[in-house]
């Protein structure tokens, strides 16, 4: 029976794929009282054995496909899953409390991770998450539930899900996954960002998903109009075909603009950059058009793994985009952990406003090691092309001045070691805190460059929760108090010669695209799959008008009022 889901877009495009039911909520495990405690025992050895094969395959695996460096996370696994102090605590938990399996394997690891977790040895400590991801595939068998590993998909599909966290897009293989759907979120939330920085079409929002739609039946995702047929008929099918190859044919007549600059009607030059999460998003880039790397997500590299990426693995990344980018500027921002993103083999406290709380820079400052390592790799980086070093979440000058503070001492003590660094790093921050924007003056004296990022900004400056559906309609980049913190900010960089670059999803919204072009913003930057319309938009665009009509704008009461006066005047 065919059905019609609407939603948000949140990644422009279109897709025809079967589906696929992504669940990643792990089963209820319950104590229940059992009666033969040797039937439970040969249960746990049965899941043992099942769990062990599947730790060996994808062993093998990632070895095949990564190496054996890589694979050597899985060797770890299994010493775990035959760890005699592990096993027998479970199985006396059997015999003695006359437990089922899976509540044995849950209580028994549980013990094991606290354990670990209060170790004074951060190697130990790091095991604790181990522990759960072995403990968690036992129990997985043992109540016959099969995780779908997002890294190992073989075949085109459309993922349907609840919602995607960042460390499942960060395992989505684009050769196969073709679009997603998901029941919640905005288009800031950072399965939506992900999206776009993928370049596959994704509709978030759709509400609860009906329990008769099954993993393979074939889907027609349209992220143009926020609709997914599901189960269409031929003729559905056949008009979705139509409208696909018309939506292919206008994105390549946008190719034409990938080797031309930014130019305005009148000769002003800006800057069209892209946001990146992972390596492969560097040639996506350079494929549309990229003039730079405004916003490298460093997050990504700590996630989808279960210990924290060494000192060497993070400069051989950063000189690959580095060197990739060859020459271009490459603005890579420091550790944002924190909000909706996790890194569950850190042990983070849970929070009651996460958002609000002890993430990104703030973080790094308190735990100064981990900050370190990441800003080491940086600097040893540096000297393969033009890096620029931004930090996040910065509410007051104490953090910008304790985060430089930190970055020179670590250049100190490279180059006391012999090691070669830059001498032409810049440094900025990012204005994402209304505290940060309405200082702006006071911070541009301290920083060689700001970038916007809107997508905190924005929630911040309206009290909404971005990731919340229900107040979605508060998530306004054209609301007069956005820009006007927008125009205090480049103002502030003016005066002190500085630029500003904005980061945040605003960037490549054609509604705020005229405005920021006259507010005199210098970077936009943006998924990739945005660069070319945004490219094509400004070269139809006067500078001067727009210096007058942004001024214009801003007088005005209203995002609605806004918007219908850019289009008006486009």
């Amino acid at each position: 029976m065919t059905l019609l889901l609407q939603g948000i877009n949140a990644s422009p495009g279109m897709a025809v794929a079967p589906i696929l039911i992504y669940r990643n909520s792990g089963p209820v495990i319950e104590e229940k009282k059992i009666t033969d405690a040797t039937a439970e025992i040969e249960r746990l050895q049965a899941a043992l054995r099942e769990t062990r094969a599947e730790l060996e395959q994808l062993r093998d695996s990632v070895k095949a496909k990564l190496g054996e460096e890589k694979a050597e996370i899985f060797e770890g696994h299994l010493m775990i899953l035959e760890d005699p102090d592990l096993i027998d605590a479970v199985i006396e938990s059997i015999q003695n409390q006359s437990v089922n399996a899976e509540f044995a394997v849950h209580t028994a690891s549980s013990s094991f991770i606290e354990v670990l977790k209060g170790m004074d040895d951060e190697y130990l400590r790091e095991r604790a998450a181990d522990v759960r991801d072995v403990s968690g595939k036992i129990i997985d068998r043992l109540c016959g539930v099969t995780q779908t590993d997002l890294s190992q998909l073989t075949e085109p599909c459309i993922i349907a899900a609840n919602d995607l966290a960042p460390s499942d897009t960060a395992k989505l293989d684009m050769n196969v996954v073709k679009g997603f759907i998901t029941e919640i979120g905005s288009r800031t939330s950072h399965s939506a960002i992900m999206a776009r920085s993928l370049g596959i079409p994704a509709i978030v929002g759709v509400g609860a998903l009906s329990d008769d739609i099954e993993t393979g039946t074939l889907a027609l995702l349209d992220a143009t109009t926020g609709t997914v047929t599901i189960d269409p008929n031929e003729q559905q099918q056949h008009d979705f075909t139509g409208k696909k190859e018309q939506y292919d044919r206008q994105q390549a007549e946008l190719a034409k603009w990938v080797n031309l600059p930014t130019l305005s009607t009148d000769g002003h030059r800006v800057e069209l950059a892209a946001n990146i999460g992972k390596l492969e998003d560097v040639q996506k880039a350079l494929d549309h058009g990229a003039e730079a790397i405004g916003l490298f997500r460093t997050e990504f590299l700590y996630m989808g793994r279960n210990s924290l990426p060494s000192e060497d693995e993070q400069f051989a990344s950063y000189k690959y985009v580095l060197e990739k980018m060859n020459g271009k500027p490459v603005v890579i921002r420091t550790l944002d952990i924190g909000g909706d993103k996790e890194l569950p083999y850190m042990e983070l406290p849970k929070e009651a406003n996460p958002f609000l709380g002890q993430r990104a820079l703030r973080l790094c400052l308190e735990r100064p090691e981990l900050f370190r390592t990441q800003l080491r790799a940086l600097l040893r980086a540096s000297s393969y092309g033009n890096l620029k070093i931004m930090f996040p979440m910065i509410a007051v000058l104490s953090e910008l001045r304790d985060a430089k503070a930190l970055l020179e001492e670590e250049k100190a003590k490279l180059l006391s070691e012999g090691i070669t660094v830059s001498d032409s790093i810049e440094i900025g921050m990012m204005v994402e805190i209304p505290a940060a924007a309405v200082s702006a003056d006071l911070f541009a004296k301290e920083v060689d460059f700001f970038s916007i990022g809107t997508n905190d900004l924005i929630q911040y400056t309206m009290a909404a929760d971005r990731m919340n559906e229900t107040v979605s309609y508060l998530y306004q980049p054209c609301n007069p108090s956005v820009l006007r913190l927008v125009r205090m900010v480049i103002e502030a960089a003016r005066k002190e010669g500085k630029w500003v670059g904005m980061c945040g999803e605003m960037a490549g919204d054609e509604s705020a695209i005229p405005l920021l072009l006259g507010l005199g913003l210098h970077e936009f930057s943006m998924s990739a799959s945005s660069i070319l319309p945004a490219r094509a938009q400004i070269g139809g665009l006067s500078y001067e008008s727009w210096s007058q009509l942004s001024q214009q704008a801003l007088t005005m009461t209203t995002q609605d009022e806004i918007q219908h006066f850019v289009k008006s005047q486009s």
